[in-house]
């Protein structure tokens, strides 16, 4: 069984090197991981970063765009490269911790699911607080709960596991941070269910780089709405 960590990344050179070493440090008996990094039109030194990882780690493959296209436009790119028989989202940052892949797998390898999220709400958060974007989240979440009638408490969450079937079935539209309203909604319209695990949280500010904006929250609330009248 191999595991296709997506890590999309735009100028986290602070952090990309701590988060590969913690991706790769994670203990999955039987599982196999394989990295797939997609630079995202960084202008600081993350390029530099990716070829000194992949010197160390041999189960990189990487994957650039010459400008930032956004969160979504990066993921579409890895996978139309991955490889692995189940695929997790990383972020480049510190905020979510890669330990928690040992719990969100097991129930698909026990077939429980297909699709596993990792939800900030049950587990723990410490860090930064942004209030907008917490009770932001409630209302995606809540809304996402109406609109599709599954019951989640994160619809925003980074860390969404899937099968490759899951994403075979799917086919993505959206560049930017609205990749995750738009997944989510196509996961549980093609009858999927999700379930949800407790992870720690450690959010960082703007100051720490922090990108999402308020507008991705209402461009999240319109494609919550398109995708509920639009046919897979």
């Amino acid at each position: 069984m191999k595991l296709s960590v997506i890590i999309p990344v735009y100028n986290e050179e602070k952090t990309l090197g701590k988060i590969v070493e913690r991706v790769e440090k994670v203990e999955m008996p039987l599982v196999e991981k394989e990295l797939i990094i997609v630079n995202d039109g960084s202008q600081d030194r993350t390029a530099q970063i990716i070829k000194e990882l992949k010197l160390n780690y041999k189960n990189i493959q990487s994957f650039s765009h010459e400008k930032n296209r956004g969160k979504g436009a990066a993921i579409k790119t890895a996978l139309a490269h991955i490889t692995g028989d189940i695929i997790v989202i990383q972020d480049g940052d510190l905020e979510y911790n890669p330990e928690d892949f040992q719990r969100l797998i097991k129930p698909i390898l026990q077939g429980k699911t297909k699709v596993v999220y990792g939800s900030r709400m049950l587990g723990h958060l410490t860090g930064f607080t942004i209030a907008s974007h917490y009770y932001g989240n409630k209302f995606l979440t809540l809304l996402t709960k109406i609109l599709y009638g599954q019951k989640i408490t994160d619809m925003e969450t980074c860390y969404k596991m899937f099968t490759r079937e899951v994403i075979q079935n799917i086919k993505l539209e959206s560049e930017r941070f609205d990749f995750e309203p738009e997944i989510t909604a196509k996961i549980i319209k093609k009858g999927y269910t999700i379930i949800e695990l407790p992870i720690d949280y450690a959010c960082r500010s703007f100051k720490e780089g922090k990108k999402i904006r308020g507008r991705d929250g209402v461009i999240a609330i319109w494609k919550l709405f398109k995708y509920y009248f639009k046919e897979n």
